[in-house]
């Protein structure tokens, strides 16, 4: 039984854009793919549109994909500049009679599809030159175009959608070089899965007529096909294509809005493929599990309430140490503040308080403001309304008591409640204006996590300075 080659999956953007949350998906169905079997994904730009590719875009791309940590093998390829190597392909088939000249210019083309379409004929364009002996060729510019099978079906077996057949009759004559010698897209592409070795093509099904097309420069060429599959693109909450009307579609959007790449690639992964009831899982669960029969043949709806939801569980899952990485990621791509080493320091501690409950990182770090901040605090309106001259006289009587307790949770929580009893308050009285000293802020993590994240000498700092 002969060995089967070892995975090679792709994605290929084109930089007239930068990278679409639908391309993110695609991207990492690829990663998965590969990475739970030991094998490659290769990263292809598609370049070859000069008029509307930029470098920025080109960037955005590659930043947008080491965001999500979908890293690829090898520098990525720029398709543009293999057009000799196309060009080399579609001279082969020429040769080897899979492929022959068209002289027909774009206005006799022109003409024939409007007869067509007035006369309510297939607007599919036949050219005269098919069979035409090179002995009669004029000596004038010519288009390559690939001599598609006439009769008959051509079979796409893709691993999603299943068996999908067209008619050869539906299939044009493609053009592989245009008049200009330019080699297409659809030339290009296929040429260049085959160089790079590509054995799995996962793309959106929007792609699935191109491959009834570029099956036939496969067999053209006496090539062994990819495995197909073709997945449902996202589509929004009202059941159309994902577009700039739901909101952001964009990667660079979701990182700038503080979502952690974790949770993302496990919303991203459940959004169109399944694994049982499982909605939470690791990336490590991720690659064991993702295969291509999970993914379903219809759209999916992108959700933003599940995809915080996740986010959520993520940020509360993730190590300390981590997380701090991905909060100073944000802040850095975000053009926000560089931590101190205090402020970093501060926040690793006040992590196991402020990362429960936070769908995104600005939340996180929200709750983490009071250890981010340094005196003198600028109190927010309610806060300022908290500490009237009783609350100061208390939060006075407070700050002895606190000098040589010992600098635990139960002694802090024994010391502050009988201030509060000796004042005639529950404890709960007093908690607005001892946050509204640690923070600034009226809504803010416990007291006794902040006094213990912030320490005895900067706890005692602030609240003599409120009581002032």
């Amino acid at each position: 039984m002969s060995e089967q080659p070892p995975v090679v999956t792709r994605f290929a953007p084109s930089p007239t854009g930068t990278l679409h949350i639908g391309g993110a998906r695609t991207a990492l169905f690829n990663w998965l793919y590969a990475r739970g079997r030991d094998g490659k994904f290769l990263l292809r730009i598609e370049d070859t549109d000069k008029a509307r590719s930029t470098d920025e875009n080109r960037q955005a791309i590659l930043d947008g994909l080491g965001w999500l940590g979908l890293d690829w093998d090898g520098e990525p390829i720029s398709q543009a500049e293999r057009a000799n190597r196309h060009a080399e392909v579609a001279q082969q088939m020429l040769a080897d009679g899979t492929a022959y000249k068209c002289f027909s210019s774009q206005d006799e083309i022109e003409a024939f599809r409007e007869a067509a379409r007035a006369e309510g004929r297939s607007t599919l364009y036949q050219s005269p030159w098919r069979d035409v002996p090179d002995a009669d060729h004029p000596d004038a510019p010519f288009a390559v175009r690939l001599k598609t099978p006439q009769d008959g079906q051509t079979l796409i077996k893709d691993r999603v959608q299943g068996d999908v057949t067209w008619g050869n009759d539906q299939l044009d004559d493609m053009v592989l070089l245009r008049s200009d010698g330019t080699p297409t897209y659809m030339l290009a592409v296929v040429v260049d899965d085959h160089d790079m070795g590509v054995t799995h093509v996962i793309r959106g099904d929007d792609h699935l007529a191109n491959a009834a097309r570029q099956i036939g420069i496969y067999r053209a060429m006496g090539w062994d096909e990819p495995i197909w599959a073709h997945i449902p693109l996202i589509f929004g909450p009202d059941g159309k294509k994902l577009s700039k009307r739901h909101g952001a579609t964009g990667a660079a959007e979701y990182q700038a809005m503080g979502y952690p790449a974790a949770g993302m690639r496990n919303y991203l992964t459940r959004l169109g493929w399944s694994h049982g009831d499982d909605e939470f899982f690791t990336d490590a669960q991720a690659r064991d599990w993702f295969d291509l029969d999970g993914i379903g043949k219809s759209p999916a709806r992108f959700d933003l309430k599940k995809l915080e939801n996740l986010c959520g569980q993520h940020i509360a899952a993730s190590s300390d140490a981590a997380l701090l990485q991905e909060a100073e990621a944000f802040l850095t791509a975000t053009g926000q503040l560089n931590l101190t080493e205090g402020q970093r320091d501060g926040l690793l501690r006040a992590m196991p308080h402020v990362k429960e409950r936070a769908k995104t990182l600005p939340e996180l770090l929200d709750k983490a403001r009071f250890v981010l901040e340094s005196r003198p605090l600028d109190l927010d309106e309610k806060a300022a309304q908290t500490l009237d001259p009783v609350s100061k006289g208390i939060l006075t009587d407070l700050t002895p008591q606190l000098q040589d307790a010992s600098w635990d949770r139960d002694t802090l929580e024994e010391v502050t409640g009988q201030i509060a009893a000796a004042n005639g308050l529950k404890f709960g009285k007093l908690a607005a204006p001892l946050r509204a000293a640690l923070a600034g802020r009226t809504v803010t993590p416990s007291v006794f996590d902040m006094m213990l994240v912030l320490g005895r000498d900067e706890t005692i700092a602030r609240l003599e300075e409120a009581a002032a």
